[in-house]
């Protein structure tokens, strides 16, 4: 057991896979994140966590974030987006969610690895994470990893990706969003 020979393969799986992203979906994402008034997303277990981190960085931007069933959540409305974290896009919560948001008129992008799943019926983008399913597909990145570790993984540098991406784009100057950031701590 070696620690870096371990990490090192996690590291070139999450470089291929994130290589493995088309940045043209990625910039219609931003897109929808940028036209939205409030921005909700949904997904289940880890994904659910990978999200929530999304959420909190996008909320430092100054964006309006909402975890699907938090307490504080508001109503969707077409003026909003709906992001779905789910890799196999037959999660049923997620479905039901989407399909919900989609009866408000809201936006709905999904972020997944399975580009024909009933997500897609609605879905208004898709970036597809193209890592191992159990559908095998051949270009799936196949993962050393238990269970769907390197979607989860991938999910939350692409969130933080599109943060930076954002940043960079309308110029923000990083320390002023420390204004954003919780200070009940």
């Amino acid at each position: 057991m070696d620690y870096y020979q371990t990490e090192s393969a996690i590291i070139k799986e999450l470089e291929n896979t994130m290589g493995s992203i088309a940045a043209d979906d990625v910039l219609a994402l931003v897109e929808h994140i940028q036209r939205a008034e409030k921005v909700f997303f949904v997904g289940v277990g880890r994904v659910l966590l990978s999200l929530e981190a999304i959420a909190k960085r996008l909320a430092h931007l100054g964006i309006k974030t909402y975890i699907v069933g938090q307490i504080t959540e508001p109503a969707i409305t077409n003026n909003d987006l709906l992001i779905v974290g789910s890799g196999s896009g037959e999660s049923m919560f997620p479905l039901g969610i989407a399909k919900k948001a989609r009866s408000f008129g809201a936006a709905v992008a999904h972020i997944g690895s399975n580009p024909s799943s009933p997500m897609r019926e609605y879905t208004d983008t898709f970036v597809r994470i193209p890592v191992q399913t159990k559908l095998d597909r051949p270009d799936e990145v196949h993962s050393i990893q238990p269970m769907t570790s390197l979607f989860e993984q991938a999910l939350l540098l692409l969130g933080d990706t599109i943060a930076l991406m954002m940043v960079r784009e309308k110029n923000i100057d990083m320390h002023n969003l420390w204004q954003f950031h919780a200070n009940l701590e």
